[in-house]
């Protein structure tokens, strides 16, 4: 049993990990369970996540080489070390103080483990999402394990790191992946024990660390220690949509870019990420007018 601290929203602490409806790592269950299956330092396994009412206290179960590490690490992975009351974290615009009183629940995610988060992000750059979730729908499920435990047909344990490294070409471009998120994948896959001590960095350093992988920048490197390292500061650049959500909610500017959206953050800072992510959930977004991204043929690359 763990007791959190305060309120704790399951489903907005945990979503993030989740990459597509089909995902083979992550399944929610209708009686309100969520199971997550990982690849931890002491081998795979599967977790279950269970919400006791009306005691507010959360029942977990684990199976597999990896179950003692997976409980051990559950206070973590719900956020229980994140400072969702921040001194830095004044919601000075009107929209986050309401979306933050709307969402009492929402705790910053901390897996302390990178490979899993970073592969998935490697394999969304420059592609729509629904491209990079059938690509780790059908790499995961080919060559993933099954999960540990009752969990039944569907749920997968993602491969290890020689596993990633090993995927032929022919298997990369049939999941619809080209050479050069191939290639990053494979590299940082070589190079898994550099990659996973950066979960036990600062965000800066784990950052910089990961960027030392050619094909990884700053927009990849912050979507994975967003959710191995629970950082609060991590605010994600180079995204499509992002810069233009913020300015719309926080200024009327739907055109903003980069610069201008972390000039709005600016006063958040040290808490931008867990700012952006309030946003997202406030709903205010702009209406679309541009195109979405097109879907990526690699047979033309």
């Amino acid at each position: 049993m763990h007791v959190p601290r305060g309120p704790l929203d399951l489903g907005l602490v945990l979503t993030p990990l989740r990459r597509g409806p089909a995902d083979p790592t992550y399944r929610m269950t209708p009686d309100g369970a969520f199971w997550r299956t990982a690849r931890t330092p002491e081998g795979p396994g599967t977790l279950r996540i269970t919400p006791t009412a009306p005691t507010a206290e959360i029942s977990a179960q684990a199976w597999g080489p990896g179950a003692e590490w997976l409980l051990e690490a559950l206070p973590a992975l719900l956020g229980e070390a994140d400072d969702a009351d921040a001194e830095a974290f004044v919601p000075r615009h009107r929209l986050v103080a309401f979306a933050r009183h709307r969402r009492p629940g929402l705790r910053l995610t901390r897996t302390g483990l990178v490979l899993e988060s970073l592969i998935p992000s490697i394999l969304e750059q420059k592609v729509t999402t629904d491209e990079a979730y059938r690509a780790w729908r059908l790499l995961v499920r080919r060559y993933g394990e099954p999960a540990p435990g009752p969990a039944g047909a569907g749920l997968s344990v993602v491969p290890d790191a020689r596993t990633w490294a090993m995927i032929p070409s022919w298997e990369w471009h049939r999941a619809g992946v080209d050479d050069k998120r191939a290639a990053t994948i494979v590299r940082a896959a070589r190079a898994a024990r550099r990659m996973e001590e950066a979960a036990a960095m600062d965000p800066v350093r784990a950052m910089a660390r990961l960027e030392l992988i050619p094909g990884i920048g700053p927009w990849t490197s912050a979507e994975t220690v967003q959710r191995s390292n629970g950082a609060a500061d991590a605010v994600t650049t180079g995204d499509l949509h992002l810069p233009g959500i913020v300015g719309w909610a926080l200024a009327g500017d739907r055109h903003a870019d980069d610069a201008a959206m972390l000039e709005l953050l600016a006063p958040y800072e040290g808490q931008r990420h867990r700012a952006a992510r309030l946003i997202l959930l406030s709903g205010r977004v702009p209406p679309r007018r541009t195109p979405k991204m097109p879907r990526t043929d690699i047979g033309l690359l």
